[in-house]
């Protein structure tokens, strides 16, 4: 099978570059219908054609079922040219070359490919693994004592439960732009190169399916909101299919401003040792206040809102935990809040009650209160936890009633992106970097909002905000 010979040929445009891509890591996603999955798999045949019994591919998917369409369409595309063995669940060409075709349910079954050699690693679906571990140790599986060149390469979509660790690394940098990274050699010193990519994908890249099913598009228009359509026809990562918090919006974010010293301030933690922990400073507007939005353009807080004006997020490498004792966390927290005798006044501090939980020694809440951070239990309630925090995001014809400083990118970055839990609908996807809005749910169920009387609203009056014109404020 050759670029020339091959029934299949790429498609011109991404597809063809992600074919003929020579960066060591490359992702190719975005839209539905893109293509994306032909260009893994034509891509292979290609690799097969040059290298022979040299080449050797494995492609995974999350679940097994996920891998029925991608079988069935390799055989549509290799045709005779590649023996597909279903008790060995692999493609074997004439010439040697071997297509391993696999899925990881768990992130540990990575763990049983220690020892492989490949020198292609195909990865459907990369936004399905909450974390990159796993994908990293098939990553190792690259190598080729026959000095064949040696390839990663991926497809997805936005959403899922590994969204934002995928965007941070491949989508934020820009298309097709090159990300290098520098490493030491441990053996002799020298210094070695490794690039990254995102190739995106859109459904007009891929004219075939755009000619043989023309209702496709029709299908999709069908299928959901105009935001839903949009990323599913042009690849948005920032909007996301099934988010939790459908009604986030730039409305809620603000430009940092001075928290008057007569709001009531309190802290919100999810502890995490092996996974991340978030610590939350909240303001609970006491009257209307104007503030801006990164626009600059005017955004008004009412009256019992809540304000995420501070946030810190421990998180350490591949969405792991910082690994802090609880001491150090405790050193940070109040490190953030001021030096002492100047400290800012904080009336109350709420955390998981499993803080509490007692294991043979001083449990976490009793090492935080010796270090000078008292919590008391939170309320862990789930299903009301997501009720009250959907409720201030979306607010009322009036507004939201929760705000967060648009420096807490944290927050920003994870909480838009959950997604309902497969299963469970009602709750959050928690195999998702959910720790702040875990954090988030016991703020608000630590202030709770009450439903409007009938005809009337939350918080102030115009009126009343417009006596506060001169304490607006920004900074």
């Amino acid at each position: 099978m050759t670029q020339e010979t091959s029934p299949w040929k790429a498609q011109p445009g991404p597809q063809q570059a992600f074919v003929d891509s020579k960066i060591d890591d490359v992702v190719y996603g975005g839209a539905r219908g893109g293509g994306k999955t032909d260009g893994v798999l034509g891509e292979f045949g290609l690799h097969a054609a040059k290298y022979g019994a040299d080449a050797r591919g494995l492609l995974v998917r999350r679940t097994q079922i996920a891998l029925a369409p991608t079988v069935l369409r390799a055989q549509e595309i290799y045709g005779a040219g590649a023996r597909w063995l279903e008790s060995k669940s692999r493609f074997e060409w004439p010439n040697g070359a071997v297509l391993f075709v696999r899925y990881l349910e768990n992130d540990a079954d990575a763990n049983g490919y220690q020892g492989h050699s490949y020198t292609r690693v195909y990865v459907e679906e990369l936004t399905q693994f909450p974390n990159p571990a796993p994908v990293n140790r098939l990553r190792a599986t690259l190598r080729s004592a026959a000095g064949v060149p040696c390839y990663f390469r991926a497809t997805c979509n936005p959403g899922g439960p590994g969204h934002n660790w995928v965007k941070a690394r491949y989508i934020d940098p820009g298309a097709y732009a090159v990300t290098v990274e520098d490493f030491v050699d441990p053996f002799d010193g020298t210094t070695k190169t490794a690039g990254r990519m995102f190739i995106p994908a859109r459904l007009s890249d891929n004219p075939k399916l755009l000619k043989n099913d023309p209702g496709y598009v029709t299908r999709l228009m069908q299928s959901g909101s105009a935001e839903l359509i949009k990323a599913w026809l042009d690849g948005d990562w920032n909007i996301i299919e099934g988010a939790f918090f459908d009604k986030w919006s730039v409305k809620n974010i603000v430009r940092p401003f001075k928290i008057p010293e007569r709001w009531t301030r309190f802290r919100a933690f999810d502890w995490g040792f092996a996974s991340p922990f978030s610590v939350g400073w909240w303001a609970v507007a006491s009257e209307a206040w104007r503030a801006e939005n990164g626009a600059g353009a005017e955004i008004k807080i009412r009256k019992n809102a809540l304000v995420r004006y501070r946030e810190w997020y421990g998180l350490g490498t591949d969405s792991k935990g910082a690994r802090l004792p609880a001491e150090a966390i405790a050193a940070g927290i109040l490190a953030r809040e001021g030096p002492p005798g100047l400290r800012e006044e904080i009336a109350d501090s709420v955390a998981d009650p499993s803080i509490r939980a007692q294991d043979g020694g001083p449990s976490i809440s009793e090492r935080l209160a010796a270090a000078g951070c008292n919590f008391r239990p939170a309320d862990n309630t789930r299903l009301s936890g997501w009720d009250q925090l959907r409720a201030r995001i979306a607010g009322d014809e009036f507004g939201p009633m929760l705000f967060v400083f648009d420096t807490c990118r944290d927050f920003i970055r994870t909480v838009p992106v959950l997604q309902h839990d497969p299963i469970k609908a009602e709750d959050v996807d928690t195999r998702a970097e959910d720790h702040i809005a875990d954090e988030t749910r016991y703020a608000c169920l630590s202030r709770l909002l009450t439903a409007p009387p009938p005809g009337g609203r939350w918080g102030a009056e115009r009126s009343i905000i417009d006596d506060y014109e001169d304490d607006w404020m920004t900074v």
